[in-house]
């Protein structure tokens, strides 16, 4: 994609990288179509034609022979049929990819959006059909929103070639530029009927696998296990093949989450991965480690990816400029509005919230069960020192595996974070990045290891706000492997436990 001319810069200096870029073009074949406009410069001497895509008041897109372009409207004066209003420009939003997420959380969002800018809002009157942003009064339309369910590639494949500008996805490729849009998880479901009191990690994945076949393998009754999925290339189907590292069997497909559930909760025997704003009917079935560490899928667990089978649901976008209106909804998704619609709609929103890490016993009770050594007591003890009248943040990092990278959840809170330290947010709070890691069985290599990724996101945080100034920083504290949340013996357990979390505490007084 070309950038070609900006707003308010000196209208000459566009038009020779249009001539370097896109070739000069003196008119278009014949037989041109509705959808074809041309644009020329305002002295006459360039133009280019091609056909219309959007126009959102300050640039023009269209497709050329010489691939997408955005011009600034100010550069140029538009001929043919398809040229916009030029007094009420409409914005066309296309979105693609998950339609679980998007037909659960969009029309949530959009009517946020609508309400927080001001705007009349024209629901859809048949599914395909587009939501339309009206403005007061005069009723003219200045936004279409418009969503088409694709799988994922296929969505992906759509915002390349223009057919869309965003793709609600449940993974993000490490090509695409995304956000993270809500936080979902997965979670075992099973009937009502069904007597199994909980599963651990481990015989989740090996049903999952087709290794159990029957309930008495997993500590249920003499029957057999039946397997329930998606079908194969929806977005859930493939987050949960990207988790396990391949495709889960399923013994009875079905083609939406909500005809999952219901199947689900009449087959005493059914077992599958849903959702956990999607279980319907069925029961959630609770998840433990396979050392007795419960695994709760709770707002709090979720948001701090306590939980490992927490689910981002990304909004991914494209390497091209958005229509203006496109932009302003993205920045508005940050807001505490679009965070309640995004919790109205069943699933987690990612606002900023903590909680006091005195109701943090069972963490505390892991810690004790996991102590060994003559090192662990005065840790443990200086952990319980530090943990006293803090609170914890629900916004914890965490890493590629073996890296000190960022994973993306925790790029974005990362973003998020330096967002609220450079607005003086956190002004009335000292704030502690306090590093974990797994334990290797050496104290001190895992103390220096914990360390070095709570220094690694400070540092990270610093880059994205060097204007902040230092009294405002996080301090940096580390406990080793003190606070396991899971069980060090399996690769999810490990990544788990190694994590820089926020701690929260009131700001000394000026003396």
């Amino acid at each position: 994609m070309m950038w070609l001319g900006q707003q308010g810069k000196d209208k000459r200096r566009a038009w020779p990288v249009f001539a370097l870029c896109a070739g000069l073009i003196l008119g278009w074949p014949s037989g041109a179509r509705a959808q074809d406009i041309t644009l020329t410069s305002r002295d006459g001497a360039l133009s280019v034609s091609g056909q219309f895509t959007s126009y959102d008041g300050a640039f023009y897109r269209l497709t050329s022979a010489f691939g997408p372009l955005t011009i600034a409207a100010e550069s140029v004066v538009c001929e043919g049929p398809a040229c916009p209003d030029l007094t009420a420009p409409k914005a066309l939003i296309r979105l693609t990819g998950d339609g679980e997420a998007a037909r659960t959380l969009l029309p949530a969002l959009i009517a946020a959006f609508a309400r927080a800018r001001g705007f009349d809002l024209r629901a859809p009157e048949r599914p395909d059909a587009p939501t339309l942003l009206l403005q007061k009064g005069s009723q003219l339309v200045l936004a279409e929103f418009t969503f088409t369910a694709r799988a994922p590639e296929a969505a992906r494949s759509a915002m390349t070639d223009v057919a869309a500008d965003l793709v609600v996805a449940r993974f993000a490729p490490l090509d695409s530029p995304a956000q993270v849009l809500a936080l979902d998880a997965l979670i075992p479901i099973v009937s009502p009927e069904n007597p199994l009191p909980r599963l651990s990690t481990a015989d989740l994945a090996a049903a999952l696998a087709g290794k159990v076949q029957n309930w008495q393998q997993i500590g249920g009754p003499d029957m057999p296990l039946v397997l329930h999925g998606l079908d194969q290339g929806s977005d859930l189907a493939a987050a949960l093949a990207a988790r396990l590292g391949q495709t889960p069997r399923a013994d009875q497909t079905h083609p939406d989450l909500a005809s999952l559930a219901q199947a689900v909760a009449r087959d005493p025997w059914a077992l599958a991965v849903t959702g956990r704003a999607n279980a319907g009917a069925a029961r959630p079935l609770p998840l433990a480690d396979s050392c007795g560490f419960v695994l709760d899928p709770s707002p709090q667990s979720v948001k701090s990816e306590d939980y490992p089978l927490t689910l981002p649901i990304y909004l991914l976008t494209p390497q091209r400029r958005l229509p203006l209106m496109a932009r302003e909804f993205l920045e508005f998704l940050a807001l505490p509005a679009a965070q309640a619609a995004i919790a109205d709609a069943g699933f987690v929103a990612r606002n900023f919230e903590s909680v006091p890490l005195a109701k943090d016993g069972a963490r505390l009770i892991n810690a004790l069960n996991a102590a060994s050594g003559k090192e662990a007591l005065p840790l443990l003890q200086r952990l319980a020192a530090a943990m006293d009248g803090a609170e914890r943040a629900a916004m914890t990092f965490r890493f590629e595996d073996g890296t000190s990278d960022l994973d993306v959840v925790s790029q974005s809170n990362l973003a998020s974070l330096a967002q609220l330290i450079a607005a003086g947010e956190l002004a009335d709070k000292s704030l502690i990045l306090a590093g974990f890691t797994a334990s290797t069985g050496d104290a001190e290599a895992d103390l220096a290891a914990s360390k070095a990724l709570a220094a690694a996101v400070l540092a990270a945080l610093q880059a994205l706000a060097p204007d902040v100034e230092a009294a405002y920083w996080p301090q940096v504290d580390a406990f080793g492997a003190a606070l396991p949340i899971a069980c060090d013996t399996t690769a999810a357990g490990k990544r788990l436990n190694r994590r820089v979390e926020l701690w929260l505490r009131p700001a000394p007084l000026p003396q």
